[in-house]
């Protein structure tokens, strides 16, 4: 990691409790419903934890390891590409902040330690808001949204 670093802050509220958005980030059977891939560690600090594709190829996607489990209120992560594994300097961090919010919740994502520009930084500034949502929809509805989905061409 260079000096430089930038981060990526992204803040939603689900009409949902702490327990349920917690288990829906570090449950791989509900991660899979709305992100398409599955988190999976025993959530210890120190532990591993991988993103692994929720399809037939069960790829590895991400790596890290686990810096913090206070559930369900904050879960602390490293993350990097897996093909990035054995480098240091290519790790992440990642913030979960779960807040009781009256009759919901507010997620607060923090995505830090980012080299500023770099594929990863581009990747999540994309990919955190449409997961989230994802994970709103799920645990308001029951349904999450296609995450892999392109933007529609006007004709």
């Amino acid at each position: 990691m260079s000096a430089e670093s930038t981060c990526f802050i992204h803040v939603i509220y689900i009409a949902s409790t702490p327990q349920k958005v917690f288990e829906a980030i570090t449950r791989p059977e509900i991660a899979s419903r709305y992100w398409g891939h599955e988190n999976v560690s025993d959530w210890k600090p120190g532990s591993r934890w991988q993103h692994v594709r929720a399809n037939e190829t069960r790829s590895v996607e991400l790596v890290g390891e686990v810096v913090e489990s206070t559930p369900p209120s904050r879960l602390v992560i490293t993350w990097a590409a897996a093909s990035q594994a054995e480098n240091p300097d290519a790790y992440s961090r990642v913030t979960f902040d779960i807040v009781p919010y009256q009759d919901m919740v507010r997620l607060t994502v923090t995505h830090d330690e980012l080299e500023p520009g770099s594929g990863m930084d581009t990747g999540i500034r994309q990919g955190w808001p449409i997961v989230l949502s994802s994970l709103k929809s799920l645990l308001e509805t029951g349904r999450g949204l296609d995450v892999f989905a392109k933007p529609s061409v006007a004709g």
